[in-house]
C-alpha cells in the first residue's frame, strides 16, 4: 500500500522541520546568526491517467486525468537574511554590521571565511581576531601604548595615544557581499564559505558599493523569533502525528484485508 511510503516520506519531512527549528532556537542568542527554514517539494508523479488523453469508450477527452504524489522530500534549508536588533556593548572592538556585507577572516589553512560577528578581540601582538583567533582581513595591529581606539562608519581604525593630541589612523576595514548570500556554505563559529552558488566575494569599502556601514561598541542580536518558532514547532508536531496516524490507518487496513477468507 503506498500510504505507509507517502505517509513515511511526511514523517521524515517534518523531523527534518523540527531539527531546523530547534538549531534555530538554539541559535536564539548567537551575534549575527539567522534564521534557517525548511522548504519542501512533492515527490514525481504516478500518470495512472495522463490529462488529456482520449477515452477508449467514447473518444472523449479526459479532462484531468488520474495523477498519485508519491509524498513529499525536502528541497532546501533557506537562510533567513535578516538584520537582527543592535545592542549596545560599549566595547572598543565590538562591530555591528549596519546592511549587507560580512567580515573576511583568514582561516588557519588560508582560506578565506565570512562572518557578521562582529564582537572581535586584540590578540598577543595586538593584531584584530575573532573570537576563535582568525584574523581579520586586512590585517591591523593595535600598538601595545594605544589608551584607545575609534572606528567611524566607513571602517577607519584610529588610536589615540598620551603623546599626541591627533589619533593616529591604524588602517581600514573592508566589508564582503555577494550576490546570493543564501548560498553561502555555513561551517559554524559563526563562518560561511564562498560557494558557486553565493557567487564571488564583493569586496569594498563599508558604506559604498551597496555594503553597510560600520557601529562601533555595538553588536547584531540573532534574528530568530522565537514566538514564531514555537508556532512553527508545534505546526511541525501536528503533523507529524497526522502522517503517523495515516500509518496506523493503513496498516489496520492491511490487517483487515489479510483477514478475510
Amino acid at each position: 500500500m503506498r500510504a505507509l511510503q507517502i505517509a513515511a516520506t511526511g514523517m521524515s519531512a517534518q523531523q527534518m522541520r523540527v531539527e531546523v527549528i530547534s538549531n534555530n532556537l538554539a541559535n536564539m542568542n548567537t551575534t549575527g546568526y539567522n534564521a534557517r527554514r525548511a522548504e519542501f517539494a512533492d515527490l514525481h508523479y504516478q500518470q495512472l491517467t495522463r490529462a488529456g488523453s482520449i477515452n477508449a469508450a467514447d473518444g472523449t477527452q479526459i479532462p484531468t486525468g488520474v495523477q498519485l504524489g508519491l509524498g513529499v522530500r525536502p528541497a532546501s534549508i533557506s537562510m533567513n537574511v535578516q538584520q537582527g536588533a543592535l545592542t549596545q556593548t560599549g566595547g572598543d572592538l565590538d562591530f555591528a554590521i549596519e546592511g549587507n556585507g560580512f567580515f573576511e577572516v583568514t582561516l588557519p589553512s588560508g582560506a578565506s571565511a565570512y562572518t557578521r560577528d562582529g564582537g572581535l578581540k586584540r590578540s598577543g601582538d595586538g593584531l584584530i581576531v575573532t573570537s576563535d583567533g582568525h584574523g581579520v582581513v586586512p590585517d591591523i595591529t593595535i600598538p601595545a601604548d594605544a589608551r584607545a581606539i575609534s572606528v567611524n562608519a566607513a571602517g577607519e581604525v584610529y588610536a589615540y595615544f598620551n603623546d599626541q593630541t591627533q589619533p593616529q589612523l591604524l588602517g581600514q576595514f573592508s566589508l564582503a557581499g555577494f550576490t546570493n548570500v543564501k548560498g553561502l556554505e555555513a561551517i559554524g563559529s559563526n563562518l560561511f564559505l564562498e560557494t558557486p552558488a553565493s557567487g564571488p566575494a564583493l569586496v569594498g569599502t563599508p558604506g559604498t558599493d551597496g555594503l553597510g556601514t560600520l557601529r562601533q561598541g555595538y553588536l547584531e542580536n540573532s534574528s530568530v523569533d522565537a514566538v514564531r518558532e514555537i508556532t512553527q514547532l508545534i505546526e511541525a508536531q501536528r503533523g507529524y502525528e497526522l502522517n503517523a496516524k495515516v500509518i496506523t490507518a493503513a496498516d489496520q487496513m492491511l490487517g483487515a484485508t489479510t483477514q478475510i477468507r
